[in-house]
């Protein structure tokens, strides 16, 4: 029987932070924490980088509020004792390539998925493979990194995404994860384009028990040695199970840094530009695409370009402008963009402004745009006949109505507002609490453990604004593409 005296331990190894949290068998979060870490990026170059000491600190501090902070809200006939923790599951951020020696020390910064370097590589592995984007995971970053890092290259043992990185560190097993319906790719086509293939561990199925927590590491943790550390997946596959997502036309916002929209299907439909590939569940599919950085505009408005503003007080003032925002439109592309443009040079632009706008039109453009991009992705897929019936905002993003609203307006859908917004430490909890027996499947433990907390409908008054603006948005990059291009190779003179 499901009680709250039971947990997963279920961690989000996200790009900018950790998510962490004890969820008990019914879904209800017990304890809940989050720790940054920072994120190295060069625009230059096209270096993006982290720390995995830096994500190792960030779970042993969570883990640890995790533990206290469920003892403290435990009740009277257990004072001062943590629930049980039946299971960890880690998901995560990727594809991110983890380099790491036999001892799961990092012989290479992690080179996350944002990182614009190994362009070169991944052609010359889609030949090879005949495979491309996102199925070729970290091998074009591994690659790049036997090229160009060679003595790193050397003292690696496993190449390994965030969040099996993790699971290796705590169980002392290195493996592959593969989700449902993935199919992965020959390893001799792989060794053929130059990766060394002995590198790439042993594969075995997300939702598998990899190990057992290591004794020194439980100590460490203040955990019991031996608790199954069970394979994770990507935190976009996470947060599709922690959204509640089992049927076709059940969409979702996965909020977070970068953005992404996807609908389940029930069956495979391919639309040109747009992510096709298995859903985590037995028989459904799921089409969309991911963004680069909508959810991190509004961090960067209130920080680099308003000295320290709180994205808090920027949505409140945002909600105080009328729709539209009196013909000022943002392009949010601050870090190349991929769906549905797949254009690394790709940027950013305020256009229309006026004296008459202010930094609360700013911080609503930077709300619209982001909306925008949702519909920008989900309109192929909307000509191609399928349909959405309503969509499940998760994330960070997720907990300003104002923004809510606003996408609901956008899109022309129904917005559902779930009970614990960290969607991707929910379903790594569903991966885990399946795996270890509680329910009998993945699909049964979504049924069971997700809530929903409040549901927003489009307001039609506003869908004539939106479609107008939703029209120059989709111009705009076009448009101006030619002359930031041009702007972008003027040479910049020395200092004076």
């Amino acid at each position: 029987m499901a009680t709250a005296n039971r947990a997963i331990l279920a961690l989000d190894l996200g790009t900018t932070e950790l998510k962490a949290g004890l969820v008990d068998l019914d879904g209800h979060l017990l304890a809940g924490t989050r720790a940054g870490y920072p994120l190295d990026v060069d625009g230059a170059t096209g270096q993006a980088e982290e720390d995995p000491a830096a994500w190792w600190q960030a779970i042993e501090a969570a883990v640890g509020e995790l533990l206290a902070e469920s003892a403290q809200g435990r009740s009277a006939d257990a004072p001062g004792s943590p629930p049980e923790v039946l299971a960890i599951c880690v998901v995560g951020q990727g594809p991110t390539l983890v380099a790491v020696g036999a001892d799961g020390q990092a012989t290479h910064p992690a080179i996350v998925w944002l990182d614009r370097r190994a362009t070169r590589e991944a052609t010359e592995l889609a030949v090879a493979t005949g495979r491309s984007g996102w199925s070729l995971g970290i091998l074009p970053a591994a690659r790049w990194l036997e090229r160009h890092a060679p003595a790193a290259a050397e003292r690696t043992a496993w190449y390994l995404n965030a969040w099996e990185w993790a699971a290796f560190r705590l169980c002392g097993v290195a493996a592959a994860t593969v989700s449902l319906g993935q199919e992965p790719l020959d390893r001799s086509l792989v060794g053929a384009a130059g990766v060394a293939t002995e590198r790439l561990p042993p594969q075995v199925a997300s939702g598998q028990v990899v190990g057992g927590l290591l004794p020194d590491v439980a100590a460490a943790l203040g955990l019991a040695p031996g608790t199954p550390v069970v394979a994770g997946t990507v935190d976009s596959f996470a947060s599709f199970h922690g959204a509640g997502l089992r049927e076709p036309g059940e969409a979702i916002d996965t909020g977070g840094t970068s953005g992404g929209f996807a609908v389940y299907w029930d069956a495979p439909v391919e639309v040109p530009g747009t992510w096709l590939a298995h859903a985590p569940l037995a028989d459904r599919w799921f089409l969309g695409g991911a963004m680069t950085s909508t959810g991190k505009a509004l961090d960067w408005l209130g920080g680099s370009v308003l000295d320290g503003v709180p994205p808090e007080r920027l949505i409140v003032e945002a909600a105080a402008i009328a729709p539209g925002t009196e013909g000022l439109l943002f392009l949010p592309y601050l870090a190349g963009e991929r769906s549905p443009l797949w254009d690394p040079g790709a940027r950013g632009a305020f256009i229309g402004l006026t004296l008459d706008h202010g930094h609360a039109h700013l911080a609503r453009a930077v709300l619209e745009a982001a909306a925008f991009a949702l519909r920008h992705v989900a309109s192929p897929i909307l000509a191609a006949g399928l349909r959405v019936d309503g969509m499940v905002v998760t994330g960070g993003t997720a907990r300003s109505d104002a923004w809510n609203q606003i996408k609901a307006d956008v899109l022309g859908v129904p917005v559902a507002v779930p009970a614990i917004l960290e969607s991707a430490v929910l379903g790594a909890a569903i991966v885990g609490a399946a795996a270890v027996g509680t329910y009998g499947s993945p699909g049964e433990a979504i049924e069971r453990m997700v809530r929903i907390g409040r549901r927003l409908d489009p307001v039609p008054a506003r869908r004539a604004v939106y479609d107008a603006a939703f029209a120059a948005y989709v111009d705009a990059w076009p448009a101006i593409a030619p002359i930031v291009r041009r702007t972008r190779d003027v040479q910049q003179p020395e200092p004076i």
